[in-house]
């Protein structure tokens, strides 16, 4: 059993078809389609289709011209590319423990790591659970300090009705296989802001800036772009905002069979005491695109454990992700302790991301907790 399957059918076909008929396979009209569709679902002004969510969240950080001697507030615990977009423009990243009901950023923690230089909070919502906003926006307005929304698992999660990704100043998400929706590999940026949606929108271009004053010369097929900007290669093909185009059209019934898996596991697991659930944060905008528990006796060691009796039944997992801060690169720069973030810390040691995808049967779901409930 697979830790988790996309959902693909004729209509992702049909748009292949489409896109390679038409002989437009760079960005295009489809790619403009997705984005449409991506801000309709978000609720946002505007939706920039990118390679990834990690050039997503590098793009954010350049369009708040982010750079050196700021620094960036990065929950300890989460994909390490959270931490490498303040890395990549020559900022600080500065990480603040989650809190292990919810895996988020802890606000009390986050308050206390505010300093002069701090210019910006990235609120990741991890597997699908939105950040406390409310607490962070709280923390970062009063100081003109800018938030990042990281929702690389969080396409159609809300938080308190709100869908993310329009929150904040600026929100990054990801197409890659393990999301809801997948492009293969993919992201985008969502802002409501005009400023920051024509710095990303040249930056993922080159830099390119648009036409160069008719003024000077009129505009005829020798007419080329301005580059004012220093940019990158950063666009998405109309080939994977195909695949996209059909995955949104899917979207709300892969959440819905998520929130439903979700919630059984939760309902499955409720007597096994030795494993918490995610019963943390705001669970009605839970879109569950990883069910999440955690070992809380035995450790790193018990963790393996189970690890180990749900592969010996062909179970796939994967530990939740990575206390960021332990990893060599931050670690050996910043001069880490792994005690620093306990929290991150044991986090990583002892979560289990367990199977869930569309077209999972209860039989599969039993299967896992079955094995669980026997080692556990």
């Amino acid at each position: 059993m697979n830790i988790t399957e996309p959902s693909f059918d004729e209509a992702e076909i049909a748009l292949l078809r489409e896109c390679l008929d038409s002989k437009w396979v760079t960005q295009g009209p489809l790619t403009e389609r997705f984005e449409r569709l991506i801000a309709e679902k978000h609720d946002v002004k505007h939706a920039l289709a990118c390679t990834s969510c990690t050039a997503a969240l590098h793009l954010a950080t350049m369009a708040l011209k982010l750079g050196p001697g700021d620094e960036v507030i990065v929950p300890a615990f989460t994909w390490v590319t959270s931490a490498h977009s303040a890395e990549y423009v020559g900022a600080k990243p500065v990480f603040v423990d989650v809190d292990l009901s919810t895996y988020n950023i802890d606000p009390e923690r986050l308050e206390a790591a505010i300093t002069p230089r701090t210019k910006a909070i990235i609120a990741v919502h991890l597997f699908g659970l939105a950040a406390p906003m409310d607490e962070i926006l709280a923390i970062a307005r009063p100081r003109g300090i800018q938030v990042i929304e990281d929702a690389a698992c969080a396409i159609g999660t809300t938080y308190k009705g709100r869908l993310v990704g329009a929150i904040g100043d600026i929100g990054c998400f990801s197409f890659h296989p393990r999301k809801a929706v997948t492009t293969g590999e993919g992201g985008a940026v969502t802002t409501n802001r005009d400023d920051l949606a024509a710095r990303v929108r040249s930056q993922r271009n080159h830099g390119a800036t648009g036409a160069p004053d008719p003024s000077i010369e009129p505009h005829g097929p020798w007419t080329m772009a301005t580059f004012d900007n220093l940019g990158f290669n950063l666009r998405l093909s109309d080939i994977q905002a195909a695949v996209g185009v059909a995955q949104m059209g899917k979207l709300d019934r892969l959440l819905s069979e998520r929130r439903r898996l979700g919630r059984r596991y939760s309902e499955l697991l409720t007597e096994v005491n030795s494993i918490a659930r995610p019963l943390g944060g705001d669970l009605d905008g839970h879109t569950y695109q990883s069910y999440v528990i955690r070992v809380l006796e035995g450790g790193r060691m018990r963790r393996n454990a189970l690890m180990t009796a749900l592969a010996n039944q062909k179970i796939q997992t994967r530990p939740g992700t990575h206390a960021v801060h332990r990893l060599g690169y931050y670690a050996n720069k910043y001069a880490l302790k792994p005690e620093q973030f306990p929290n991150a810390a044991l986090a990583e040691d002892t979560t289990i991301t367990l199977p869930i995808f569309p077209g999972m049967t209860e039989d599969d779901q039993n299967q896992v907790v079955k094995i669980l409930r026997a080692v556990g």
